[in-house]
């Protein structure tokens, strides 16, 4: 029997388990490594933060869309990973090997590299990633807001950012908050009427746009690279994904940013026994193609070359989708989204979100 491995439970592992469920890989045994038996799905998280849901009902738990499979699940962290010897060590010493490997740990923020770029972060700022860490102090942080204004600072000007800093408001009107998009417009990767939109539903939710970097995190305080000082009682940071230190090491071909590069059939350029998709990875063929809507779209491909692999078939190229629809939250029940080049908004938008976030969590949700 040949060893698969499943690093991460990413929107794409979430597919190929749910299909785990009811078809087995004929010839191999599969191992799936993730720290959290409850994966959150980000999609929802800013409606959390704004009190439209509980986190139930953002969740998918793996041990219940594992059951009726014969997937070993090991709720532990990767901390090492030998691609030459096809050996990866976990967080409490032991080590598993594979004949296949396949990633999709999903975005995280690299504590340690963080802390560089910005001193005093890591001891006073509240890390969006992981999302499973996050959802666990929000409360505390809306506790607080309840008893006191609160100055928050919300630090990254991407989805992510903009989405929370409008669930923020929203949620804490009494509260001020800020967002600081760093040396970039705010929303720099969608279009100029995305981004006309985003800056008026910022407006709307009396949010001030800061668009500087932050050099220093101390208690109470940010310091910009303007040379400006910003009174802060909480900063969240909510930057873009960074990959996972272990990769450095790993022996895979990885990008200028550290993140594992795959060909056309989502395999490693350097080791063909690596497969990787979503935000842990970058397409050599093309630009784009990272993120949660894209692994959506390539976990059934991933299944299907995973077992054509262990069957003794060649794997398949897979083309992602040239364009995808982008909604954004925007606090109250109300939304931002695109497609290609057109551009929209609305309370229907929101909806429309919600609607797909739910139909997405309920394929992997048991019927009770």
């Amino acid at each position: 029997m040949k060893q698969l491995l499943l690093l991460g439970a990413g929107h794409a592992h979430v597919h190929l388990l749910s299909m785990l469920a009811k078809h087995d890989i004929a010839g191999a045994e599969v191992t799936l490594v993730t720290p959290f038996p409850n994966q959150v799905y980000f999609g929802m998280v800013p409606g959390f933060v704004a009190g439209h849901y509980d986190l139930a009902q953002c969740v998918i738990p793996l041990t219940e869309l594992l059951q009726g499979s014969r997937v070993k699940y090991l709720a532990r962290s990767v901390v090492g990973l030998d691609a030459d010897n096809r050996r990866c060590r976990l967080d409490d010493g032991s080590e598993l090997s594979y004949d296949l490997l396949s990633v999709n740990t999903g975005p995280v923020h690299d504590r340690q590299r963080m802390d560089e770029l910005m001193p005093g972060s890591r001891s006073n700022a509240l890390f969006v990633r992981p999302i499973e860490g996050f959802v666990e102090l929000w409360p505390k942080v809306f506790e607080m807001g309840q008893t006191r204004q609160l100055r928050l600072s919300v630090i990254g000007g991407g989805a992510a950012g903009i989405e929370l800093a409008c669930a923020i408001a929203h949620r804490l009107p009494q509260s001020s908050v800020t967002l600081i998009s760093g040396p970039a417009p705010v929303a720099s990767t969608y279009s100029t009427t995305v981004q006309q939109r985003v800056r008026k539903a910022l407006h709307r939710h009396r949010i001030t746009l800061i668009q500087a970097n932050v050099t220093a995190v101390e208690a109470g305080d940010l310091t910009l690279s303007n040379g400006a000082h910003l009174r802060c009682d909480m900063p969240l940071l909510a930057t873009g994904a960074q990959s996972p230190h272990w990769l450095q090491d790993s022996g895979l071909n990885l990008d200028d940013a550290g993140f594992i590069q795959v060909d056309a059939c989502q395999r490693s350029t350097s080791h063909p026994s690596v497969f990787a998709v979503g935000d842990v990875s970058t397409r050599a063929d093309q630009a784009g193609g990272r993120g949660g809507v894209y692994a959506v779209h390539a976990g059934p491909a991933l299944f299907d070359n995973l077992r054509a692999v262990i069957a003794g078939i060649q794997a398949k190229p897979y083309q992602p989708p040239s364009k995808t629809l982008q909604l954004l939250s925007c606090g109250r029940r109300y939304g931002i989204g695109s497609w290609g080049n057109l551009s929209f908004e609305g309370r229907w938008v929101w909806y429309l979100k919600d609607r797909i976030d739910r139909a997405f969590l309920a394929r992997y949700k048991p019927v009770r």
